[in-house]
């Protein structure tokens, strides 16, 4: 039986954690959508530990919520957000044979939990008696043993496609600095450089668009997977402190 302190718990993390699987769902951001998965992480390692499952409790937060999450947010960074994704189907029939997989998995899901039975009368510490470790591992490597393998090989498959997907070849060698400026002077394009970031001393950030000579904020200085995921920082709150400099120094020679 489910005690008071157990069933107070649950009704008080159990609406945070729809929370934060409703902000992981809609959230237009990757970090703020990361940031609320490792919350519901958290939320149910907890429940675990309150259920006695210390070893899955500290697990769920160590592993999904450190390692597993630190490396979804790295792969964010490194590949960006501005990459385009195409909706044209290239292999025929992929869709059909997606839902038809996901129906089964679905289905067998269902069938195993519904074949589920409870040992009658049993409570957490007669369950946990060796300890919640050895009946864990007892678990995994006795009748699961056939499970626990195929997910690791399913888990390294995927491990290794999304390194394949995310490779790309580069055709010409990498171009250097000396490259670089050489295409700039020979085009005269942006012959002394991109803008850098920033509005002159006040503000340094990467998000903050530079000030042109005219007041205007230049939209090169700034990179484009932070345009693409709209957070830039508003560049018109420094024009006007930047105009009464200006103005300052304009009575100042003139006395």
């Amino acid at each position: 039986m489910t005690g008071t302190g157990e069933a107070v718990l649950f009704w008080i993390v159990g609406p945070i954690m729809v929370l934060g699987a409703l902000g992981l769902a809609f959230s237009k951001r990757a970090v703020y959508a990361a940031l609320s998965m490792v919350l519901v992480m958290i939320l149910l390692g907890i429940m675990y530990l309150a259920q006695g499952a210390d070893f899955l409790g500290i697990v769920q937060i160590f592993v999904y919520s450190g390692a597993v999450m630190m490396l979804f947010l790295f792969v964010v960074m490194m590949i960006g957000v501005d990459a385009s994704e195409s909706r044209l189907e290239t292999m025929k029939g992929h869709r059909f044979v997606s839902v038809l997989l996901g129906l089964g998995l679905a289905l067998l899901l269902g069938t195993a939990l519904a074949q589920v039975t409870y040992r009658q009368g049993a409570t957490i510490a007669e369950i946990n008696a060796a300890g919640n470790v050895v009946g864990l591992g007892h678990m995994i490597f006795g009748p699961y043993m056939a499970a626990f393998q195929m997910v690791g090989a399913l888990l390294v498959v995927a491990a290794v496609a999304a390194m394949v997907l995310a490779h790309r070849e580069r055709l010409l060698p990498k171009p250097s600095q000396r490259t670089w400026s050489e295409r700039r002077i020979r085009e005269n394009k942006h012959v002394a450089g991109l803008p850098a970031p920033g509005v002159y001393a006040r503000h340094n950030a990467v998000d903050t668009p530079a000030l042109l000579p005219d007041g205007t904020p230049s939209e090169l200085s700034v990179s484009r997977i932070l345009v693409a995921r709209q957070q830039l920082s508003d560049a018109e709150k420094f024009a006007g402190p930047t105009e009464n400099i200006e103005k300052e120094l304009e009575e100042g020679t003139e006395r």
